[in-house]
């Protein structure tokens, strides 16, 4: 831990973790798993966006979707979710 740059108060935690002064706090238990929650609904949550297209592009797009029996904008939401996975073919539609 010698290479780990630590401020006045870091020190006196680590410290006191080593002399084992540190006590738990009441109710941690329940508090860990509320943050838990926090973050398992933050990851879940949809965010909105605003792309602006050509006509066009938004023409084929509908198109294609419509071919797929699906809602352009599930159709755009699907194809961002392949991009963000890297699994998005180089292919023409």
């Amino acid at each position: 831990m010698s290479n780990i740059k630590m401020n006045k108060e870091e020190k006196e935690i680590l410290e006191a973790f080593e002399l084992d002064k540190l006590k738990r706090v009441k109710g941690v238990e329940k508090e860990k798993i509320r943050y838990q929650q926090y973050a398992r609904q933050t990851l879940r949550k949809s965010r909105n966006i605003n792309i602006r297209l050509s006509e066009r592009d938004l023409q084929k797009i509908r198109a294609l979707a419509a071919e797929k029996g699906l809602p352009y904008q599930t159709f755009i939401s699907s194809l961002l979710h392949q991009a963000s996975g890297r699994k998005v073919k180089e292919t023409a539609f």
